[in-house]
């Protein structure tokens, strides 16, 4: 699908920034407007008045489709073709079409690797734990059972009722998980096969950060990879257990869940950020040699700034999203945004702007079928 892809972007003389209408479609709208090229949604009858009717000037063209998997539809996709469409693809597009289609059924090219999009999933055989393992990058220790447990664990388990959040849970002994996990399932939060699938590792006890990264495959033209900035993220209901005392918090008998609702920007001390760097360096390097051609466009690496046995701050990286990260606070608040102006020579103000950046000189360089996949 990847030589199809490229053969088809050949033909392009100018091109349409294809936006699959969810998690990230408006930050992926302005910044492709804000570069001047014309711009297609995909949306979901029903799930679309955010892009139809309140910003509906960020898009030249709308698709609504009954939904989301119908992309993969013959007559779809060659209406995004015939439009000369590049699809910047994020985690609603991944979740919701699927990666079979998309790795052997969506010809539409697509920027960046869109073998990559598999590898977020944490139980895949070469998924972000394998690649991370392989990279020499720290992690969380893992349990393979609960009988396993010693210490305060974080149990990472898919939520019932929706495929793209988790509903994470804490314990610290066996019965501690069972008892938990015996709650949440009867409230219908997590089922049994989820359980079953869940991730049990050490609850890192540090600072959390977002370490979000550019990746070009045009390197000889911008370099190897950017850093655009840090954030945390907001999360339902966590967050109002977060906001009272801890003596309040006990009285309230109700699950915990950890479902992103939003993100802030953050800030790291300088003298730690080759922590990230780092990390960052490794992880583009293993994704050259087991995904080539590698990492293309945003990641993020979620992590926390904790000490290790001997006393030293390490990054603990503990998820991976290989693709835009759906945060548009970087933009207003990283100061990156202005270090980023002055290397490029051109006024950056979101993370977007640096794909639209890559594939603005492709088009002008003949070099588009290098760009995606």
């Amino acid at each position: 699908m990847i030589k199809d892809a490229r053969k088809i972007v050949k033909e392009y003389r100018d091109v349409t920034i294809g936006i699959f209408g969810s998690h990230s479609a408006k930050e992926t709208g302005i910044s492709a407007k804000a570069w001047g090229f014309r711009t297609a949604v995909i949306v979901q009858e029903g799930r679309d008045k955010l892009y139809t009717k309140y910003n509906s000037h960020l898009y030249d063209r709308i698709i609504k489709l009954d939904s989301f998997k119908d992309i993969l539809n013959e007559d779809v996709q060659e209406e995004l073709i015939e439009l000369n469409t590049i699809l910047i693809p994020n985690r609603s597009f991944a979740v919701y079409v699927g990666y079979d289609g998309i790795e052997s059924s969506f010809r539409v090219p697509i920027y960046g690797n869109r073998h990559m999009l598999r590898a977020e999933e944490r139980s895949y055989e070469k998924g972000q734990y394998y690649l991370l393992k392989k990279a020499g990058i720290r992690i969380p220790k893992e349990f393979d059972s609960p009988e396993e447990i010693d210490r305060l664990v974080v149990v990472k388990v898919q939520q019932a009722r929706n495929p793209i959040e988790r509903a994470f849970f804490y314990a610290s002994s066996l019965e501690d998980y069972y008892s938990q996990a015996e709650k949440l399932i009867k409230e219908g939060v997590i089922n049994e096969e989820g359980l079953r699938r869940a991730r049990i590792e050490e609850y890192v006890l540090g600072a959390r950060f977002n370490a979000n990264f550019h990746c070009y495959a045009l390197k000889e033209e911008f370099g190897d990879f950017d850093f655009v900035g840090f954030s945390d993220r907001r999360q339902v209901n966590l967050q109002g257990f977060l906001n009272l005392p801890a003596k309040d918090q006990l009285k309230i008998n109700v699950a915990v869940k950890n479902e992103e609702i939003g993100h802030y920007g953050i800030t790291m001390r300088e003298s730690k950020q080759d922590l990230a760097y780092d990390s960052a360096e490794k992880f583009v390097r293993i994704c050259e040699k087991e995904y080539p051609p590698g990492m293309i466009g945003m990641f993020g690496l979620q992590g926390a700034i904790a000490y290790s046995p001997e006393e030293k701050l390490e990054f603990v990286v503990f998820d991976v999203s290989p693709r835009v990260p759906g945060d548009p606070a970087i933009g207003p608040t990283s100061p990156e945004m202005r270090n980023l102006s002055i290397k490029h020579g051109v006024k950056i103000e979101d993370p977007l702007d640096l794909s639209m950046m890559e594939i603005k000189r492709a088009i002008q360089e003949d070099k588009l079928d290098r760009i995606v996949t």
